[in-house]
């Protein structure tokens, strides 16, 4: 294939990616979107496979063939109350393959300069003869993308994987606040440009694999420091991370479209997270620096009593109310109650009431968690709505019912100054004239704060699993 070709193939790949990520921010769009996305990567594979050079074709098709298999079978298998989770491991995925490239890279450097010290750099062939070719200055530029592609990979990686722990309930979602936290990163940040310093001076590969060790460490750190409440950041942050580590490696291979797509997927999650940020008032820094949640706060002692409701009971609001808003949780999705919650919605709308959803930005675990789920239970687009197109309605609204969420919820974030999430955007429920909240126990949310809403008097706690709470109260409607 002719590199004329091959960079053809590359534009058109960019320009699919480009349009993917652009159609997935519509609900409407996001099929189609996902098909851009597909065919840009396929076109992607196929012309740097078809690359002059390249070779090894049994190997690389050995790997695509097992990689296809393995994604196929993962993709049967994972639930969507498991995605937060997978997009977690597929992060860190790329993250080692940064690591592992920055590595490979340094030895073809290894062999392709003791070529060009031999005069055999004319039997080179691939990445090792690009580097045979290379000027002092740019082989000084190609160590610091290597130096850069390591460090940021090894963070991905390692983050990503506790990331994934956290999501998953195979970790604590509470902090890990170590003595000293800051000053550790910061002296293990130091050490790593000084061990970058040592490379580019000639140190050798033990500087580069002391940096992916200590670059590791500063990942399983500071995910461990940040708290559940956070989690939806920080999987946007990785995401970005792992866009960064991808162009790290494109400038390293020399593959344009590579750092175009590090690049979208880098400043597209850096955006993420500053909108998720947004979201819960918070500076970026503050969520790296330490987050919250996880731990007891003074928010925790709550006078009254949760007073607790059956089917017969909010049904029998429902059948009285003109206007009703549902508010999806993580709970709504670990309960894979999304159809039981499109079903309520047909048979209140078939009824002539007016119902819509009220979505968080940082609902579930993962943004557009709750929209992806609404979206798989067929329920209208156009009735479900942001925090900020429909956070004035609630005191126009007969009944709201919650539905396994918690913290988007806490009027704690404005009326408690000493609370964690204090100042904290949130659905001011409690401002409708009725309130249900399908939960499945007493207990906190994933940030482990407590939730004044359940103590106050509009509102009805309607216990139990999700999926099974909202087909008992169908059955009790008209």
């Amino acid at each position: 294939m002719s590199i004329g070709l091959i960079t053809a193939a590359y534009v058109v790949a960019a320009v699919l990616f480009i349009l993917a990520l652009g159609g997935l921010s519509n609900q409407e769009k996001a099929k189609r979107a996902i098909w851009y996305g597909i065919a840009g990567m396929l076109l992607a594979v196929a012309a740097t496979i078809g690359t002059p050079g390249v070779g090894q074709y049994l190997t690389i098709a050995m790997m695509v063939i097992v990689g296809g298999v393995v994604g196929w079978i993962v993709a049967k298998r994972v639930q969507m109350t498991q995605m937060p989770e997978l997009v977690a491991g597929f992060h860190s995925l790329v993250g080692l393959a940064a690591v592992f490239i920055g590595i490979n890279a340094h030895l073809e450097m290894g062999v392709a300069l003791a070529a060009r010290d031999a005069g055999t750099a004319a039997e080179l062939a691939g990445f090792a003869a690009t580097i045979a070719k290379k000027s002092a200055v740019e082989l000084n530029i190609l160590q610091v993308e290597l130096f850069l592609g390591i460090l940021i990979g090894a963070i991905t990686f390692t983050g990503s994987i506790i990331a994934y722990g956290k999501l998953s309930g195979k970790l604590s979602s509470a902090a890990l606040t170590l003595p000293g936290r800051h000053l550790l990163n910061l002296v293990a940040i130091i050490a790593c440009f000084a061990l970058g310093a040592l490379y580019l001076g000639g140190a050798g590969l033990w500087t580069m694999i002391a940096v992916a060790v200590i670059a590791g460490l500063i990942g399983c750190h500071l995910i461990m420091a940040i708290g559940g409440a956070d989690m939806p950041v920080v999987v946007s942050m990785l995401n970005s991370y792992s866009g960064w580590a991808a162009a790290a490696i494109g400038f390293t291979l020399g593959n344009d479209l590579l750092i175009v797509t590090g690049a979208l997927v880098g400043s597209s999650g850096a955006i993420l997270s500053y909108i998720m940020c947004k979201g819960m008032n918070r500076s970026f820094v503050s969520v790296i620096l330490g987050g919250w949640g996880g731990e007891s706060s003074a928010a925790a002692a709550v006078d009254g009593e949760m007073i607790a409701a059956d089917a017969d009971d909010v049904a029998s609001a429902v059948n009285d109310a003109d206007s009703v808003i549902i508010v999806p949780g993580y709970g709504m999705a670990v309960a894979q109650a999304q159809t039981a919650v499109s079903e309520l919605t047909k048979k209140l709308r078939g009824q002539g009431k007016s119902v819509r959803f009220a979505i968080h930005p940082v609902a579930g675990r993962l943004p557009g968690h709750m929209n992806v789920l609404l979206a798989e239970a067929k329920v209208p687009y156009d009735i479900v709505l942001e925090m900020e197109e429909i956070n004035e309605d609630f005191p126009d609204t007969d009944v709201v019912i919650i539905i396994g969420a918690n913290d988007i919820v806490n009027p704690a974030a404005q009326d408690d100054p000493g609370s964690p999430i204090a100042g904290m955007p949130v659905l001011e429920v409690w401002k409708a004239r009725q309130v249900f909240v399908c939960k499945r126990g007493q207990g906190t949310g994933y940030s482990g704060i407590e939730n004044p809403l359940f103590f106050k008097d509009n509102t009805r706690m309607f216990y139990g699993d999700a999926k099974a709470s909202m087909e008992a109260l169908l059955k009790e409607l008209d």
